[in-house]
């Protein structure tokens, strides 16, 4: 991958992550320009907003664990509605590949990624060792707390262009 492409698929994956929260139904945006051409096929596309959530997951995990370092599985918790409440679209995506993968590659793919991402869970909430065979349905369980006391992101609110009155009396304001 040559210095250009690995920026072009960066552009590409942004404008793939700015689509799927605006619709927030669980396909894949296969119709953003760019995609067909940057990313070999929906597996390929799928792995890198996995890898995207795993990401800001983590991270999340760390802020709230500096905050709060009490209650770990409940920091855990509170960091997994973050993560989703930032990028509702690649968790929308995720759950519906989850719920109805496309093929068994995909399969495969989602099942991995989502035992790696419970024993994550389970490891940070101090739940399990990371070598720990039960790691990952203790992570499970988590994920599934996680899951059934999320409300939610609120949804986008459609925005009218203002007026050229209503700028002026904003700027009037200032």
């Amino acid at each position: 991958m040559t210095w250009k492409s690995f920026h072009r698929r960066g552009e590409v994956l942004r404008e793939v992550i700015a689509v799927a929260d605006a619709r927030r139904d669980g396909r894949l945006p296969l119709d953003v320009a760019g995609v067909r051409e940057t990313f070999t096929d929906e597996l390929d596309l799928l792995g890198a907003l996995q890898l995207r959530w795993h990401t800001r997951l983590a991270g999340r995990i760390e802020r709230e664990l500096m905050v709060q370092p009490m209650d770990l599985e409940a920091a855990v918790v509170a960091a997994w509605h973050g993560a989703a409440d930032e990028i509702p679209g690649i968790r929308a995506i995720l759950d519906h590949y989850s719920a109805a993968p496309t093929s068994e590659e995909v399969a495969r793919a989602i099942a991995t990624a989502n035992a790696k991402e419970h024993g994550m869970l389970a490891v940070m909430s101090g739940k399990a060792a990371i070598d720990d065979a039960l790691a990952a349905r203790v992570g499970a369980q988590i994920a599934e707390r996680a899951h059934a006391t999320y409300a939610g992101p609120a949804a986008p609110q459609p925005t009218e262009p203002l007026s050229l009155v209503d700028r002026l009396r904003a700027v009037i304001a200032a």
